[in-house]
């Protein structure tokens, strides 16, 4: 069976269970009764990432700890499958959740789906990605949705300067994109960007590869054929840059370029530990997972909740790593 169908099919029955188990029967705007557990829907990007599947650990875990609401958790296939989170999104709403955390994989489609869900009476709490302002601001909900997550440029330019210091100034050095349309890709290339110039980098390319490994070892091979004196590459996630070192390793570079990153996910340690990776950044995605139900839940027992919450990030080197 098709993994989109399987995720949103899970999150279905998941939500029906919570339906059931509060017995409201009534619409999703409703406040929980007394000793009843509302539903919390998790809807996060693709669970074939590191990063998600802990953050998936992360908040289960953290809603089993609470123990005061019932957790759904529902994933997309790859990293652009924007229309399974949107119906995983609409799914919430139908089965009465009484809160959506999300980490769009765009940062203006998911806007329309996530107005529907206020507008019902779902709260809804922004993690990782931040939802684009003058969208939300335009879809009149700007004030309702509070964004829980990292300063994504800043972090950026702190893995990047690692690589300035590895490779020197005036070297040429390529940016491995994320998905044009989520707010934390573009972030985090001109986090890369303030680096780069502040470090007297050149930059020879920078192009998309949407998060993915297998998309990024192609996107780099082709940068480095055609810019066979790169130094370094700054990838915008852990994922991008195992792409990226595949084709370093294959091409009998690998004490030649550089790799600066960004998520800490269990795979980049290795690399981290070794050198051929400078640096990556934690952005704590389980934490965030966590302190997105918890605003959840704040939000549904009354409080409102609003604006930028933002989050904690670290500097992983050989130095710090594991």
């Amino acid at each position: 069976m098709n993994k989109k169908i399987v995720a949103v099919a899970g999150l279905a029955l998941a939500l029906a269970a919570c339906g059931r188990e509060g017995g409201t029967g009534g619409q999703s705007a409703a406040a929980p009764q007394p000793g009843e557990k509302p539903g919390v829907c998790l809807v996060m990007k693709s669970l074939a990432n590191e990063f998600f599947q802990q953050m998936q650990k992360g908040a289960e875990e953290h809603a089993a700890k609470r123990g005061d609401l019932t957790l759904s958790v529902v994933g997309i296939q790859n990293e652009t499958d924007i229309d399974n989170q949107v119906a995983a999104i609409e799914k919430c709403v139908t089965q009465q959740a009484k809160a959506v955390v999300i980490a769009p994989a765009d940062s203006r489609a998911l806007v329309a789906p996530i107005k529907r869900a206020v507008d019902s009476g779902v709260k809804v709490v922004n993690i990782d990605v931040q939802l684009e302002e003058g969208a939300m601001r335009a879809a009149g909900i700007a004030d309702k949705v509070p964004f829980v997550g990292p300063d994504n440029r800043e972090g950026a330019k702190q893995s990047g300067m690692e690589l300035v210091k590895a490779v020197g100034k005036g070297a040429e050095v390529v940016i491995l994109e994320g998905n044009p349309g989520a707010a934390n890709a573009a972030q985090r290339k001109a986090g890369f960007e303030d680096a780069i110039k502040e470090g007297g980098l050149k930059l020879a390319d920078s192009k998309t590869a949407h998060w993915e490994t297998n998309e990024a070892h192609t996107v780099f091979g082709n940068m480095l054929t055609a810019h066979p004196n790169i130094k370094g590459v700054l990838a915008a996630n852990d994922n991008m840059a195992l792409g990226a070192l595949k084709a370093i390793e294959e091409q009998g570079k690998k004490d030649q370029i550089k790799v600066a990153a960004f998520d800490n996910i269990p795979a980049i340690g290795p690399y981290v530990k070794s050198g051929a990776v400078v640096a990556t950044l934690d952005q704590y995605g389980a934490q965030q997972a966590a302190n997105g139900i918890d605003y959840a839940m704040k939000m549904i027992g009354g409080e409102n909740l609003s604006g930028w919450q933002k989050t904690e990030i670290k500097l992983i080197t050989k130095d710090n790593a594991g």
